[in-house]
């Protein structure tokens, strides 16, 4: 039977909530700890206080296990409940899913390997470069997605393995039009294609690009942390980075890959070390900017932001980012993600101003990274009843793009 305790008072900080309703629920550390993924130890910081408030996707994760139907009983801040923090849909998840499922028609398969290269090269284009990127590669995925399934059935060899690296691509690109929706099952199953498509190929590039996205499913879940690791460790030790400088860029993706799974899970050291080896890796590019991956010194510099933020220092993310360039990337999707980091580490700070500054920049960039960033919600919601009052405006016009009011 669970303990009797009392319920906590209206002022009661996130830690002493979180104890009374894991000890109302029953469950001991190791046990709420198991259930999200992670160990009693961290369980047990976040309730002495040692640990601040993890993010969204945790606090609903720990909302479910406890069953906390309001998240403001877990926060202590104006109620809030798990539906308001919900996930959008976009509206072609079907269209995406009945590509992956439906039976292939190996007759009607595209004749060209080339081309199909052609076309995947500019979905993932339209995608960096469009301010509503879902709407923009929307009408192009299911028939790539279905192309490239005939085309493997229909061809064999070199063009087979050529079309094998570039449907691997398109899955990542399916991956991350459903990422951030409710559509968790269509995440797996592209980002669990991918890696299929990719070893097929036989190419290390395609392994660490599949790997790289691999790695996000993993960590934002919380799962799998030694795992995520390995297959990063796995994929960095195929690439020969001395040979070319996509295979240098990819040899950066995977040390950035081990950095974010490290700083996860508080593993400072380990953390720093492999980000400063993608980091040796990507200053030596000259300026090269992988094409769809994105990956290069500016994106490294980028994500020193959320690294800090994962291990409890948004102090040290605001300092980082006041040196960091937001278009050091030419990607409207990671610019926008970027800046609602920054915009993270203000307001783990208190600096409720320069947080709905950066958000709107954020929105200005990339409106649909934005409005489906669950940080981006987070925060908005929680400022929604107290906003101050120099920004007040501009918070209730963030929370009508985030639809969390009407």
């Amino acid at each position: 039977m669970p303990e009797s305790i009392s319920a906590p008072d209206a002022a009661a900080p996130f830690a002493t909530r979180l104890s009374y309703y894991r000890r109302r629920a029953g469950k001991s550390r190791a046990v709420v700890g198991g259930l999200v993924g992670r160990s009693p130890e961290w369980v047990k910081g976040l309730e002495t206080g040692r640990l601040g408030m993890p993010r969204l996707p945790m606090l609903i994760r720990l909302a479910e296990v406890l069953d906390v139907d309001d998240l403001a009983e877990l926060t202590g801040e104006a109620r809030l409940s798990r539906v308001t923090y919900s996930k959008r849909a976009p509206g072609d998840l079907d269209s995406i899913r009945n590509a992956m499922a439906s039976p292939v028609d190996r007759a009607g398969a595209p004749a060209s390997p080339t081309h199909f290269a052609h076309r995947v090269a500019t979905a993932w284009r339209v995608w960096h470069s469009s301010e509503t990127e879902r709407d923009a590669v929307a009408p192009m995925l299911p028939e790539l997605i279905s192309d490239g399934r005939a085309m493997m059935r229909a061809l064999d060899g070199t063009e087979r393995r050529d079309v094998a690296r570039d449907l691997a691509r398109t899955y990542h690109l399916a991956q991350l039009y459903a990422s951030h929706t409710p559509a968790a099952e269509l995440v797996y199953m592209t980002g669990d294609r991918a890696m299929l498509a990719a070893e097929y190929a036989d190419d290390p590039i395609a392994v660490a690009g599949a790997a790289w996205y691999m790695n996000h499913v993993w960590r934002d879940a919380g799962e799998a942390a030694e795992a995520r690791v390995d297959v990063a460790t796995d994929a960095a030790s195929m690439l020969r980075p001395a040979d070319s400088t996509e295979e240098r860029a990819l040899y950066s993706l995977m040390h950035l890959a081990v950095a974010l799974s490290h700083a996860k899970l508080g593993k400072d050291g380990e953390a720093w070390f492999h980000y400063d080896r993608a980091t040796r890796a990507a200053a030596s590019l000259d300026g090269y900017v992988h094409p769809w991956l994105m990956i290069g010194r500016g994106m490294v510099e980028h994500y020193a932001v959320t690294i800090h933020l994962d291990l409890q220092k948004p102090g040290l993310a605001v300092k980082a980012a006041n040196a960091i360039r937001p278009s050091g990337v030419p990607s409207r999707t990671r610019q926008s993600r970027y800046l609602v980091e920054v915009a993270r580490a203000h307001h783990r700070q208190g600096d409720a101003v320069a947080a709905v500054h950066l958000m709107s920049k954020a929105r200005s960039v990339s409106v649909d990274t934005f409005s489906f960033s669950l940080f981006a919600r987070s925060m908005v919601a929680e400022m929604l009843p107290g906003a101050p009052a120099s920004v007040e405006g501009e918070v209730r016009d963030l929370a009508r793009t985030l639809h969390l009011i009407t």
